[in-house]
């Protein structure tokens, strides 16, 4: 993998370990916002971004969907136009229907009214299968076997920040209705059947902050963003 290279704002740094866990680390430890850490392989796509936000943590998680918006259009603009890319509320990237990888989110706290020291948003793309069986998992994929194998990892990695830079522009300057209406666009599972914390029902779509609607029998739950928050690497 040669090395990106990445618009303003934003710094690099190869790591050895998970990426994800790296970034929460120099997070923590009080890096500069706009960190992104990534490791070099050639068949697996794995990068994490740091952010500082300035705003509390109820509003803060929407940097998924956002930087889950950065990727699909950044792999959209790379990959043949026979290419579907589509989001998970719950972070998974689906290529062509198939699972082929995820977003994941931390912060330095659970509080949705407190405003986060950082929060990293991490990547994990699979890009060469090496399941000796494919048939053995039938709904994943990977990158290249969806007639993307022209698209180098580096140059995915570029993209993704420089479209979630513009989208990053975007949720600053017109606030969240352009995220929800290009979110919306792109998502899976929408009016499928589907579990989340636990609860099993029909995800009817997202209110003003993202958040998932799933209607169980008569009752309709809201399920915030920040339920997607893990525990810092």
């Amino acid at each position: 993998m040669t090395e990106p290279s990445f618009p303003p704002l934003f710094t690099g740094e190869a790591v050895r370990g998970d990426p994800f866990a790296a970034a929460c680390a120099r997070a923590a430890a009080g890096c500069d916002a706009g960190l992104i850490t990534y490791r070099p392989a050639p068949e697996r796509l794995e990068a994490a971004i740091v952010f500082a936000p300035e705003v509390p943590l109820a509003d803060a998680v929407l940097a998924l969907p956002v930087c889950g918006i950065g990727f699909q259009n950044a792999l959209g603009a790379l990959a043949p136009p026979s290419v579907g890319v589509y989001l998970g509320w719950n972070g998974d990237i689906r290529v062509n229907g198939g699972l082929c990888g995820r977003l994941r989110m931390a912060a330095d706290t659970r509080d949705p009214e407190t405003v986060p020291g950082w929060m990293v948003i991490g990547l994990d793309l699979i890009a060469v299968d090496a399941t000796e069986d494919p048939g053995v998992k039938p709904d994943t994929t990977a990158l290249y076997n969806e007639g993307c194998g022209d698209i180098e990892l580096p140059q995915l990695l570029e993209a993704w920040a420089r479209h979630t830079l513009v989208w990053l522009g975007r949720w600053e300057d017109e606030g969240v209705r352009p995220i929800h209406k290009e979110w919306i666009g792109i998502a899976h599972g929408i009016d499928e059947q589907v579990t989340q914390g636990g609860v099993t029902g029909t995800f009817t779509g997202v209110d003003e902050r993202l958040g998932m609607l799933l209607k169980s029998g008569d009752t309709t739950r809201l399920i915030p963003l920040t339920e997607l928050l893990e525990d810092p690497a």
